[in-house]
């Protein structure tokens, strides 16, 4: 059974390009986590029709691979500003995350917005210089780069005394010296266990023991509904238990024939038991919002709800009331718009 113990969420980082959803890739493969057939596939975390066809990360996405019975649970997020909601949910579920650095480009703006996001949460990095075998390799120097950005973000002395693995994520290498090169990913899936701490429970709250969390993602099931996704922060859940939904305006709602979900590789499937610390989906929660509190029937504190950066633009859509409005166009109707 999967204990608090034996879990670690991290989150990767990276800018457009620099290898992020290849070296998912081999951390499948290498894991063992997917079946022979689906292993030969690339860029499997880019499941939309535009990431695909960009080559970009839009939606953070959760995955899991397990290596020497520890369970990694990994969130592949954006690297966009505009997109600044979905990687600080992302980051409020994960407990350290995985810096990848291109060795020739070096790090970039991207890099800086989700970089500024992790250190201001006090999360403990690991940092990869990647395709290490370019040409215009220069990894000594992009690792100075990395060491002035963590300053300039006003990263403390512990931040600052990260730990550094070299690789080509493509080909699923990597190592701890630049002179030695790699034979695997195992020394990067070494310093996640050793590197990246367990979750640890919320104690600061009243009934520390009770299932709670907090809803940051939103999913949709054609047999469950709606599927509020979260990290465990206090208590464990059981399949069995009856849940409640204490939303923004203090209602307190039970959760209909809730089911209880977690991520295995790239899929979500049904556990009788989530210990404190792990992500798990629920189902059948119609009702919940993003920032809801998901808690054991009976449960009468909520947790604080999750605060984001506001929208650095806003748009209104509204019926067009000028002059020409309706003379020109072949859908000019706001519904087939």
């Amino acid at each position: 059974m999967t204990t608090s113990a034996n879990i670690r969420n991290i989150a990767i980082i990276a800018h457009v390009d620099h290898g992020k959803t290849t070296l998912v890739d081999q951390l499948f493969k290498q894991s063992g986590t997917l079946s022979a057939s689906a292993a030969g596939e690339e860029r499997m975390m880019d499941n939309l029709e535009l990431e695909k066809e960009r080559g970009i990360t839009i939606a953070a996405k959760n995955c899991s691979v397990k290596w020497a019975g520890t369970k990694i649970n990994i969130l592949d997020t954006p690297g966009h500003a505009d997109l600044g909601g979905e990687v600080e949910r992302a980051l409020m579920m994960v407990d350290g995350a995985v810096l990848l650095v291109d060795s020739a480009e070096g790090p970039l703006p991207q890099t800086r917005f989700v970089l500024g996001k992790a250190l201001s949460r006090s999360l403990p990095l690991i940092v990869v210089v990647n395709k290490i075998d370019r040409k215009d390799s220069r990894p000594k120097e992009v690792l100075d780069a990395v060491y002035d950005l963590f300053i300039d973000l006003g990263a403390n002395e512990d931040q600052l005394d990260f730990p550094v693995i070299y690789a080509i994520g493509r080909d699923g290498l990597a190592s701890r010296s630049l002179e030695q090169r790699g034979t695997d990913l195992s020394p990067l899936f070494s310093l996640i266990v050793e590197h990246i701490p367990p979750p640890a429970p919320l104690v600061s709250i009243e009934e520390p023991d009770s299932f709670r969390m907090v809803v940051l993602d939103l999913g949709y099931s054609n047999y469950l509904g709606r599927l509020a996704v979260g990290k465990v922060l206090t208590g464990s859940a059981k399949s069995s238990d009856r849940l409640v939904c204490l939303s923004m305006n203090g209602s307190v709602a039970p959760i209909k024939s809730a089911k209880l979900q977690v991520y295995e590789g790239l899929s979500m499937v049904d556990i009788n038991e989530a210990p404190n610390g792990e992500i798990v989906i629920v189902g059948g929660a119609e009702a919940v919002t993003i920032g809801d509190t998901i808690a054991a029937a009976g449960t009468t504190t909520p947790l604080p709800r999750v605060t984001i950066d506001e929208p650095t633009i806003a748009m209104r859509f509204s019926a067009n009331d000028s002059p020409f409005s309706g003379r020109d166009g072949k859908f000019v109707q706001p519904q087939r718009i």
